[in-house]
């Protein structure tokens, strides 16, 4: 399975970047997010417990999250759950337009023979529709903070 939502955003790339590296910023920021939970904490390696919805479903999982400033990457392992060995990748890029943010998400199903499904209810149903949410919500956060005058 593999999974790309991106979305340009108009804020610095540092502001982006440090806003998604943010994990405990998310609840806050991210209204689909119920909570996250750190297991393990550092300035660039976490384990977390990350809790959201789709649709009213609540959906939760086991995460380390690597934090790479030198390249402004954020990767995800998911160490839990069904999507246990998902591989996901935060990307930013300057654009002429904008900073495109992109996440990408690789997962090779455990079990093979339902591959198909898991790609239809995990990838589509719950993986895609709550990247987009958490991209469109943090596209808001950092623009209007972005766009704030200050006096």
């Amino acid at each position: 399975m593999h999974k790309t939502n991106s979305l340009l955003m108009h804020a610095p790339k540092m502001d982006i970047f440090e806003t998604a590296a943010n994990l405990e910023l998310w609840p806050k920021i991210l209204p689909h997010y119920r909570y996250i939970q750190f297991l393990e904490r550092g300035p660039d390696r976490n384990i977390v417990v990350m809790a959201a919805r789709r649709s009213g479903i609540p959906i939760s999982w086991t995460s380390e999250q690597i934090i790479d400033r030198n390249k402004f990457e954020i990767h995800f392992r998911h160490l839990k759950a069904w999507t246990k060995g998902m591989r996901v990748v935060w990307n930013f890029s300057d654009t002429p337009n904008g900073v495109l943010v992109t996440i990408s998400h690789d997962l090779r199903f455990r079990i093979p023979a339902l591959a198909r499904i898991a790609d239809a209810i995990i990838g589509d149903f719950f993986i895609y529709n709550v990247a987009n949410r958490t991209l469109r919500c943090m596209k808001a956060y950092v623009e209007a903070r972005a766009n704030k005058v200050t006096a």
